[in-house]
């Protein structure tokens, strides 16, 4: 009955979300200089939301410059020919706004929130730090000396983080994913203003970039504010593509990473495709069997009944190249890293043997699209899924299609894709222990 009631919540949001908003509904054009703009009027609210999204990240960088996307993260905040330090976060909250930006390993995007009167306010902040960008001596070494800290930080503070910079670079030997997105501590405080210079001019082109505009605002005018103010900022030459392809692993790799831990944390690794392939959805699907809520697969078996573990979460990131699947454990209080290496493993057979019910599979269903829907009901929402479509999985419109790609996995693909990752010789296998703990 509540399998049943979560259904009908499914088909309740998707038939009103779909009246909200529909294909048709999205604008878009380019400017002469390259830059894509994708516009989305919704009249609902009297406010706006402004994504950047760059197709910049830490597979980009090469080494001697990792950590250069991120860095500019920082530095698009730290002032360009008309608006000094500091200035384009007053400006904007004195116009009722709001920003925030993240990096990966593949985009740097940059998104604010705004009463849509404000729209010309947050076109002219934009615009400024993309075609006029200062690179300050003083400000570099100061912002460098910030993110050095906050890397050390990271990987004294998050065991997470401190083992993914073992097994990461241990499972990707070849592909630039191996890279840190923070970067390398070394590099971090050996990079040169040409270095910065040439990077952005790169990669902050505006053919590099892809805008999304969403709110009480009309087509017409975020055009001709685009063109006025994007419009004059020159394109670049493209950067040479990535090439780089990761060889196939062919034998199971196994790492140890020390650091003071009251218990031995776990992190195992299979290579997976990117999101464009036909995989991505049962994959996707895979990962939120296996730990997404109290009753997934390893919380319910592994933290719940057999208290082999406090904390057990998988991960499956959207990427432009084939990448990792994620699962990450800490043991429980008595519990060593092979027993919930054990634990975990023959859950994972399980599935490869015994498959899912379809229940189960029908339950996951029913909490991907109201998640789906319940982002494509808000303008943030709206905005954010328009640019990982239209970035990640090559366009925009593919979203639409997205509720009838996860409704067409079978519990046969859930089984198949198991069966196909998680292999022994695809696993890349870590540990965080106390030194005096090394099993070797």
């Amino acid at each position: 009955m509540k399998l049943l009631k979560t259904f009908l919540l499914v088909l309740l949001t998707v038939s009103a979300v779909t009246a909200m908003t529909q294909e048709k509904d999205i604008q878009t054009f380019t400017l002469d200089n390259g830059m894509k703009f994708i516009v989305l009027e919704d009249h609902d609210i009297p406010n706006a939301t402004f994504y950047i999204f760059w197709k910049v990240g830490s597979r980009n960088e090469v080494p001697g410059i990792t950590g250069l996307s991120h860095f500019f993260e920082h530095m698009m905040f730290l002032g360009s020919e008309n608006y000094g330090p500091g200035e384009f976060d007053r400006v904007m909250e004195a116009n009722g706004g709001a920003n925030n930006a993240y990096t990966t390993e593949d985009v740097t995007v940059y998104m604010e929130w705004f009463p849509a009167q404000a729209l010309e306010t947050i076109f002219t902040l934009e615009s400024d730090r993309v075609g006029k960008l200062e690179f300050n001596d003083e400000r570099i070494e100061s912002e460098r000396a910030v993110v050095t800290s906050e890397r050390v930080t990271r990987l004294e503070n998050s065991n997470f983080s401190r083992l993914n910079s073992t097994v990461k670079p241990t499972a990707m030997s070849a592909h630039p994913y191996r890279w840190p997105v923070i970067g390398h501590e070394s590099d971090i405080r050996n990079w040169v203003k040409s270095d910065l210079q040439n990077y952005f001019k790169t990669y902050y082109a505006p053919n590099n970039g892809v805008a999304v505009v969403v709110g009480d605002l009309g087509l017409e005018k975020v055009k001709k504010l685009a063109q006025e103010y994007f419009g004059p900022i020159p394109a670049q030459e493209p950067a040479r593509p990535i090439h780089t392809v990761e060889p196939e692993q062919n034998g199971e790799k196994r790492v140890i990473e020390h650091k003071e831990v009251s218990t031995p944390n776990l992190m195992m690794v299979h290579h997976v495709p990117n999101a464009k392939h036909e995989d991505y959805y049962a994959l996707d699907m895979l990962q939120a069997i296996l730990s997404d809520g109290r009753s997934s697969r390893l919380y319910s078996s592994l933290v719940d009944q057999q208290q082999k573990a406090v904390e057990i979460f998988s991960y499956y990131p959207t990427s432009f190249d084939p990448f990792l699947f994620y699962i990450y454990g800490v043991c429980n209080q008595d519990v060593s890293e092979s027993e919930l290496e054990t634990a975990i493993l023959d859950e994972l057979e399980m599935i490869k043997t015994d498959g899912v019910t379809e229940q189960e599979l029908q339950k996951i269903k029913n909490r991907k699209l109201v998640s789906f829907y319940k982002n494509m009901a808000t303008i943030d929402g709206k905005a954010s899924t328009i640019g990982d479509y239209e970035i990640y999985f090559g366009d925009y419109k593919k979203l639409f299609s997205a509720p009838k790609a996860y409704q067409a996995v079978t519990v046969d693909d859930i089984k198949r894709v198991a069966n196909t990752y998680f292999t022994k010789s695809n696993r890349t296998v870590g540990i965080l222990i106390p030194a005096e703990e090394d099993p070797l």
